[in-house]
């Protein structure tokens, strides 16, 4: 059975002259582009090549074969641009909403994923906060919201979750494998509201309420605060990801994690160009 890889390499070697020039337009390596060959010949069962020198050229059949194989591969190709076009894959435009931790460390990576599968398709990014990147989706200002939540919380009607990752909580403090009871008496640093939740159910399984002393939701900025003594507090792993501040101890804290979520809104199937981002998010 003819392979359409193979025949892809034969098309190319026939249109360079080079197995060398063929490998570089591929992006394959020079033993790759003469084992697919060589698998085409004991496929067809005619010889298609022949060594002159340092180089090859297509015998007879080889260059009636490569003739056909580059219709064959040159009708695939416009296929697959008119299905990723009418799919809006190679022009489309998809809308994603995110925290700062989120953006700094998933999304450019998916975005590159995405970048190498499907060139043509945008992202549009926003800085938002989970609750204001949900109403935005409701509202249809945007395709793809990446929130974070708590494990077993179902989602809000009329949204659909893909689980990406799960987030675990850290301590923050300038001490290391610390832990929450040594800051029993000592001022915490709050954020938003559910980072608050998290933080008083940490607290509160080691029977004491945090001391609230300052309210920042800006991972750098808790970072800061804690490296000058200021306070300690809890952040998620992808806060860390995206920002590190050397004057800073994390640890783990032991049964807490956020799960971090793709929603999308309304009934399935996502449109093709949503799927392909939401694919890219997935991919590791």
């Amino acid at each position: 059975m003819l392979s359409l890889v193979h025949l892809k390499v034969l098309a190319a070697v026939a249109r360079h002259g080079s197995v060398t020039e063929a490998a570089k337009q591929l992006h394959y390596s020079q033993p790759s582009v003469s084992h697919h060959l060589s698998r085409l010949e004991a496929a067809t069962g005619v010889r298609l090549t022949q060594r002159t020198g340092r180089g090859i050229r297509l015998t007879p059949e080889g260059r009636l074969l490569a003739n056909r194989a580059a219709e064959i591969v040159g009708r695939v190709d416009a296929a697959t641009t008119e299905l990723a076009a009418q799919a809006g894959l190679q022009a489309g435009n998809v809308r994603l909403a995110a925290n700062a931790s989120a953006l700094a460390t998933i999304v450019p990576r998916a975005a590159a994923t995405l970048a190498t599968a499907h060139p043509g398709l945008q992202l549009s990014l926003y800085d938002r906060h989970p609750v204001e990147a949900l109403q935005m989706l409701r509202h249809g200002e945007i395709d793809i919201a990446l929130v974070f939540r708590q494990p077993n919380v179902a989602p809000e009607e009329g949204f659909r979750m893909v689980h990406l990752a799960d987030d675990p909580i850290n301590l923050i403090s300038r001490t290391k494998n610390d832990t929450i009871a040594n800051h029993r008496d000592c001022p915490w640093i709050g954020g938003c509201d559910r980072c608050q939740q998290e933080l008083d159910a940490a607290c509160h399984q080691q029977n004491f309420t945090p001391r609230i002393a300052s309210h920042s939701d800006d991972m750098v900025v808790v970072q800061a605060l804690v490296a000058a003594g200021a306070g300690v507090a809890l952040l998620p792993g992808l806060a860390l990801q995206a920002h590190r501040n050397p004057n800073i101890q994390a640890t783990e804290i032991p049964g807490f994690h956020r799960q971090i979520h793709a929603a999308t809104y309304g009934d399935p199937p996502d449109p093709p160009a949503i799927a392909a981002v939401i694919t890219a998010l997935t991919t590791r």
